[in-house]
């Protein structure tokens, strides 16, 4: 069994025997119910350099997972027609002018346009390259200006941290995800692949190698319509070894340059559910 997989089925142990039950819960299902959701608190790890951290037990959409992250740190966007292009469909629902033309609408000023308003992966290249054993290489999507200024989702995965160490003269970039909230049945892995690439395009630009991931949630929930799926997961065949998501570009290769289809995963191997699992999701 991966890692990956290991952890995932002791979070869903605990998510499961442990949980505690919300309560006046803000989201809704398309149906306008209230979506409750069991939860824990403060759920941490750390993965070593050289494990991939995306979960067997389904199949993860992991390109789409990269093509959300280039929306927002390269084209540094929320706007619908920016992330359909790199074919990532998941926001249209937390759209807030759907009445708009097609090239306005949006999901607010939220992450992307506050990286692109705050320039923050800018200054982050720029930092780590000039300054790497800095203790301030931060990116903080929780602005408080952007939050008021529009409505939308406030952002779940809200800051990386970044730091350089060197090791037998070679330089090592490790980060860490800060998440507020993550639905356990549709986001918890996703969001670990999709960070560990972007761990990678930064690091490849900077001329570094990958360090460890880290990946701390506060809170990790299960929707009350997702526990039939969540009971499927529980008892899936894991595959016995570890992918590798590789990263075909020269070290140095510029960040804005890498693409989704630079990347390559390699012995992946989900189990495949019958029928196919189907997450509801909560607005």
């Amino acid at each position: 069994m991966s890692y990956a997989d290991q952890v995932y089925l002791e979070n869903l142990v605990k998510l499961t025997e442990q949980g505690t039950w919300d309560e006046n819960p803000r989201p809704r299902y398309k149906d306008g119910e209230v979506a409750y959701s069991r939860f824990i608190t403060d759920e941490s790890v750390k993965y070593p350099a050289h494990v991939t951290p995306i979960v067997s037990l389904r199949h993860v959409p992991w390109k789409t997972g990269i093509g959300e992250i280039r929306a927002i740190y390269q084209k540094q966007t929320s706007k619908l027609k920016d992330l359909h292009e790199l074919k990532v469909f998941w926001w249209d629902d937390w759209c807030i002018n759907p009445e708009a033309p097609y090239e306005e609408q949006w999901c607010g000023k939220r992450y992307g346009e506050t990286v692109k308003k705050w320039d923050l992966m800018n200054k982050l290249l720029d930092g780590l390259v000039n300054d790497p054993f800095s203790r301030r290489h931060n990116i903080d999507l929780y602005q408080y200006a952007d939050l008021e200024e529009t409505a939308g989702l406030h952002p779940c995965a809200f800051l990386t941290e970044w730091s350089c160490r060197r090791v037998n003269g070679e330089m090592y970039l490790d980060l860490a995800l800060k998440q507020r909230s993550s639905d356990y049945g549709t986001a918890y892995s996703l969001n670990q692949i999709q960070y560990k690439a972007f761990q990678m395009m930064v690091a490849c630009h900077c001329g570094y190698k990958v360090g460890t991931f880290s990946h701390h949630v506060m809170n990790l929930h299960g929707y009350d319509r997702h526990g039939d799926e969540l009971a499927r997961l529980a008892v899936a065949t894991p595959q016995a070894d570890e992918p590798k998501l590789v990263l075909n570009v020269p070290s140095g290769t510029n960040f804005y340059d890498i693409t989704t289809e630079d990347f390559e995963m390699k012995n992946y191997h989900p189990f495949k559910h019958e029928p196919k699992l189907f997450f509801e999701l909560a607005i």
